[in-house]
This record gives C-alpha cells, structure tokens and sequence, in this order.
C-alpha cells in the first residue's frame, strides 16, 4: 500500500456502494480497492449480475444511507452514471454528481459538500475510476461561508413546494 493510500484509508471509514448490470463489474473491482485500503465496504447490490435489473432498486436505498449518515459517503454505478445520478438526487440530504474527470471529484466535495459518487460502469475503466473514488474520498467539504449559503439554498429547495 503506498502512502497517500494509507491516507486515504484514514480518512473515511464507512463506504457505500451500489450498481445495477450496467456497473456490476466495476463496482466489484471498487470493492476490492476499496477493501484493500482499510474501508469498510456496505455493498447495497446487486450482488450478482442479472441483465435486466434496475438501478433505482441499489441506489436509493444507498441514497437514503448517504443522507441518514449510516455510511460516510457512496458511490453509485449504472451503465452510463446518468440514472444513478438522477435517482439519488431525488433523496432529500444527498448532492450527488455524475463524475468523469478527477478535478470535479475533488471539487464537488471541497465546495459543494457532494456526498454521492455516480459513475458510468461501460464509461469509465477501471484504472481511472478508481482514481475518481480516490479524488472523492480524499476531499474534505471546506465549510467556507459562501459555499455553505449555497448550500442552505440548496437545502431548502428539498422543503419547498413549487
């Protein structure tokens, strides 16, 4: 394990993670890295690869997790990261981001306090997402005043009626 990995296995502990067929294979490769760090791993499935299941039956009930705080953060995989993305969003206390670049891993935690991780398992390799996961994990929420007031008007869009 090299060091900035054994960093980042402190950071954090508990780690969610969900997929339908779409990101079945990637979210098992995650698992294993994310294992081998130090995490502990709360898989939410599919837990065998079936053709024809649907996300929403793996990533909401992460999504609620995220939002309860029953694990530190998640990451949610479908076949393109679109559906997985949509579907948490809709879980009032979780900012999740579809994510392709490490920049916006980074950044998405550091200002926007993002909490959810959504990949697109025929997207993104293996190689790359893993360093993805490990730019979310590694970024801290800075707390700063200007991204905490957005994020209080964020908030209240969960509450508000249209």
């Amino acid at each position: 394990m090299t060091d900035p990995e054994k960093i980042l296995s402190m950071t954090l502990k508990h780690i969610g993670i969900a997929a339908d067929h779409g990101g079945f294979e990637l979210k098992d490769y995650l698992v294993g890295m994310l294992s081998e760090v130090g995490y502990e791993v709360i898989d939410f499935g599919n837990h065998q690869y079936i053709p024809d299941d649907n996300y929403t039956d793996f990533i909401v009930p992460l999504a609620y997790a995220v939002a309860d705080s029953e694990v530190d953060r998640g990451i949610a995989i479908c076949g393109s990261g679109v559906g997985a993305c949509i579907a948490a969003n809709k879980v009032a206390g979780v900012r999740a981001s579809l994510i392709h670049e490490t920049f916006s891993a980074h950044q998405g935690v550091a200002d926007d306090d993002m909490n959810m991780i959504c990949l697109g398992g025929l997207v993104v390799g293996h190689a790359f997402a893993w360093e993805l996961v490990k730019a979310f994990l590694q970024a801290e929420f800075s707390g700063a005043e200007r991204f905490q007031h957005r994020l209080t008007k964020v908030a209240a869009l969960e509450t508000s009626a249209k």
